[in-house]
C-alpha cells in the first residue's frame, strides 16, 4: 500500500510535467461537383486514409441535404451562398471545432471553404487545402463529370445562354463561379458569389482580415487537368481580360497587385503553397497524398 500510495503522487507529477497529449486538430472536407459526403471511392476513401494515417482524428465530410441524392443533387442546383450558410451553421453548432480545424475543398468544394473562411471565422479555419479548387472560376466544362449525363449538357447549354440572368444564378451552381473574360462587366454585376468572394465590387475588410488569419493557403493543381477551364484557375490565376487564350498567374492579377484579398500579403509571407501533381482533375496517388498532402494536417 506504501508503495502505491508513493507511486500515484509521482505518476500525477509526471503528468504535469509532461504536460496532456497535444490534441489532433479535426478536419472539415468538402466534396466537388456531382459528388456527394460519403461515396466510398472518393470521399469515404479520403476520410478513411486520413483516419486511417492520423489516429484519433475527428473528420468531418460536409452533406448538404438530407441524404446522399440531395447531397449530390444541391452540388448542381443549390445556391452557393446558402450552402456556406448551412455549413456555417454546421460548423459552429460542432463543439468538436470549437478549438479550430483545418479544411479541405476538392473541386469546387475548394472555392466553397474559401468562402467559409472569408465569411466564418468562428470556429478558426487553421490551414486550407484546396485540391483542384477553381477559385478564379471557370470558363468552360470541357469534361464535365458523367460526360453522357443529360445534367451535364443541360449545364452546358444554359450556361452559354445565360450564366448571369438572375434566374440561372440563384439555381444554377457552377453559373455561380462562371468567369467570361470577354464579359468581365457583366460576371463583375451579377455573379452572386464569386465576384462577392473575390472583392471583384469593392473591399469588404472583413473577407481579407479572415482570409489572412489562415496559417497555410495550399493550392494543389492538377498539372493534365481536362475538366477546369482554365486549370491555372487552381492556382488563382485566369485569362487574361478581354480574351480566352492567354493565361496570366495570380501574382500578374489585378486581385494580387491591388491586395484586394491579402494575398500579396499572405504570399510574402509564406503563407501561399502552390502544388502540382501529374495527373487529370482530381489523380492522385495514396502515396502522393501521404507525402505532400498529410503533413499540413499533422
Amino acid at each position: 500500500m506504501a508503495a502505491l500510495r508513493t507511486a500515484v503522487p509521482l505518476l500525477a507529477l509526471l503528468g504535469l510535467c509532461l504536460g496532456p497529449a497535444a490534441a489532433v486538430t479535426p478536419l472539415v472536407i468538402w466534396h466537388g461537383m456531382g459528388d456527394s459526403c460519403c461515396n466510398p471511392v472518393s470521399m469515404g476513401y479520403i476520410q478513411k486514409l486520413v483516419e486511417k494515417k492520423i489516429p484519433g482524428i475527428y473528420v468531418l465530410s460536409l452533406k448538404i441535404g438530407s441524404n446522399l441524392i440531395q447531397d449530390m443533387e444541391n452540388s448542381f442546383f443549390m445556391n452557393v451562398n446558402d450552402q456556406v450558410s448551412e455549413v456555417c451553421s454546421q460548423l459552429a453548432t460542432d463543439p468538436r471545432l470549437k478549438g479550430g480545424y483545418n479544411a479541405m475543398g476538392f473541386s469546387q468544394g475548394g472555392q466553397f471553404l474559401r468562402a467559409v473562411a472569408q465569411r466564418c471565422p468562428s470556429p478558426p479555419m487553421l490551414n486550407l487545402i484546396s485540391v483542384g479548387g477553381q477559385h478564379q472560376g471557370v470558363y468552360g466544362f470541357p469534361r464535365c463529370p458523367g460526360e453522357s449525363s443529360h445534367i451535364c449538357d443541360w449545364i452546358r447549354k444554359t450556361l452559354d445562354l445565360g450564366a448571369y440572368t438572375k434566374a440561372v444564378q440563384e439555381h444554377l451552381v457552377q453559373a455561380e463561379y462562371w468567369h467570361d473574360p470577354l464579359k468581365e462587366e457583366d460576371y463583375r454585376k451579377n455573379s452572386i458569389f464569386l465576384a462577392d468572394i473575390n472583392q471583384e465590387r469593392g473591399i469588404n475588410e472583413t473577407y481579407k482580415k479572415n482570409l489572412m488569419a489562415l496559417k497555410k493557403f495550399v493550392m494543389v493543381k492538377f498539372l493534365n487537368d481536362t475538366m477546369v477551364d482554365p486549370p491555372i484557375s487552381e492556382w488563382f490565376g485566369f485569362y487574361k481580360s478581354g480574351q480566352a487564350k492567354e493565361t496570366i498567374p495570380l501574382q500578374e492579377t489585378s486581385l494580387y497587385k491591388e491586395d484586394r484579398l491579402g494575398l500579396q500579403e499572405m504570399d510574402k509571407a509564406g503563407k501561399l503553397v502552390f502544388l502540382g501533381v501529374k495527373g487529370d482533375h482530381l489523380h492522385f496517388s495514396e502515396e502522393w497524398f501521404d507525402s505532400t498532402i498529410l503533413p499540413f494536417l499533422q
